[in-house]
């Protein structure tokens, strides 16, 4: 509950997170490492050279004359073989404060630890990394004791991170290629259960780590038996609609030797059987085609309205959006299918219907609009589901219906990895149904 704010700033993607997970520890580990490493070492080495320097400077100081008068031979000897220069300097030389370069990581232990070795000691200049000016104040002015600056740290210590950075680097680039390979299984095993999800079947073979491996065969099992039962569904509907045809049609002619008054009502029975009949093999049929193809969305439902005005349907295209921004995957005669059962089920209940596309880069929107009684909110759920008719929500006098138009609208847009939302009208005040199918 705490580190919830944290979650707008962790990766969503299985790439970037892994990588998160596989370089935070990395560049931690040699944070610290670097940190202990400078304070322990570093620091420690340092101290110890600078002083074996410091006492070094001291024998040569107290060698010194006691007044002011030239350098002894025999000292500038002894300095030349300690490998330390030693000069007597004018005050102005000397500079006002000690010097380092602000990247020096060793130069602040070094000015302390001459500071604290050495006596009269008034400034320390480290101009570089390869010399070294300790400012003593002496009986003779002050001498400048001048020597190397391995004498006092250790010799190039940004080695230790370049090393550290490279082979983290190096290191961090093959264990992400190792770890690739281990998701690349997730990966496709992702892409499959998305495509199934949007009605298409792409080859796949489990493959990876035992778990992954585990999981893309229970998800090829499922994919198998949503298959049958579909399979099934359809052969079981499809059989049952096509056997009740054949009774049907010798009702009719055994209809049309009566006389008019007596089959009047008897042929309104079998017509509405007939249109039973007929829902439920649309129902069978489902989503109709294999797999999706590119389809513009636009000529498509341009083309739905033109045919059923010529069936003399009230039905107009109101707005269209999103021209040029491509194809959208669908099978066109499921979404045929599906519009049109939604333009049917609107002339049913109102008095006219109204169609808009709204095509972004990321979805496909297909609104159609009645001006009829709609669906009370509580019973819009209930009114997706097979052989459901809402007697006390629309307008049973207009027509009769088998339950089947919004379920196979529903069942289509899912197939094609969207849904039909249910709503009101806001512009005709009847039903608003919308297919809403991602990119």
């Amino acid at each position: 509950m705490a580190f919830r704010w944290l979650k707008r700033y962790v990766p969503r993607g299985l790439y970037s997170r892994a990588a998160l997970i596989l370089i935070l520890p990395v560049v931690t580990l040699q944070l610290v490492v670097s940190v202990v490493f400078i304070q322990r070492h570093f620091e420690g080495v340092t101290q110890q050279m600078t002083g074996a320097t410091a006492r070094e400077i001291q024998l040569l100081v107290d060698r010194l004359p006691e007044a002011p008068a030239p350098l002894p031979p025999a000292l500038i000897d002894l300095a030349q073989a300690l490998a330390i220069d030693i000069a007597v300097v004018p005050e102005r030389q000397v500079p006002a404060r000690s010097q380092r370069r602000w990247y020096d990581l060793t130069g602040s232990i070094v000015i302390a630890s001459f500071h604290k070795e050495l006596q009269g000691v008034e400034q320390i200049a480290l101009p570089d990394d390869y010399n070294v000016h300790v400012f003593v104040a002496t009986s003779v002015g002050v001498v400048d004791f001048h020597f190397d600056r391995k004498r006092v740290s250790a010799s190039q210590p940004h080695q230790l991170f370049v090393n550290m950075v490279v082979f983290g680097a190096l290191m961090t680039v093959i264990a992400f290629f190792y770890l690739r390979n281990q998701l690349r299984p997730i990966k496709r095993l992702a892409e499959a259960a998305e495509a199934f999800g949007k009605g298409r079947t792409v080859p796949y073979r489990p493959s990876g780590a035992q778990e992954v491996r585990a999981a893309g065969n229970a998800f090829l099992d499922m994919r198998a038996r949503i298959e049958r039962q579909i399979e099934q569904r359809t052969l079981l509907l499809s059989g049952v609609s096509h056997d009740l045809r054949t009774p049907l049609t010798r009702l009719k002619l055994s209809l049309s030797l009566l006389d008019s008054e007596d089959r009047e009502a008897m042929e309104r029975d079998v017509d509405d059987m007939q249109r039973m009949l007929d829902g439920f093999l649309s129902f069978a049929r489902g989503t109709g085609e294999a797999e999706p193809d590119e389809i513009d969305p636009f000529d498509l439902v341009e083309r739905i309205i033109e045919d059923s005005q010529r069936a003399d349907i009230p039905v107009t295209l109101a707005r269209a959006e999103g021209r040029g921004l491509g194809t959208v995957m669908l099978r066109p005669l499921a979404i045929r299918r599906a519009v049109t059962n939604l333009i049917e089920n609107a002339v049913r209940y109102g008095s006219r219907a109204e169609v808009s596309v709204l095509l972004t880069e990321k979805s496909l929107l297909i609104r159609i609009e009645d001006d009829g009684p709609g669906i009370p909110p509580e019973k819009r759920k209930d009114a997706v589901k097979p052989f459901t008719r809402l007697d006390s929500a629309r307008n049973q006098n207009r027509a009769s219906g088998v339950g089947l138009g919004l379920a196979i609208a529903s069942d289509i847009s899912r197939v094609h990895g969207g849904l039909l939302r249910l709503g009101k009208s806001d512009k005709l005040g009847g039903l608003r149904a919308d297919i809403v199918i991602g990119r």
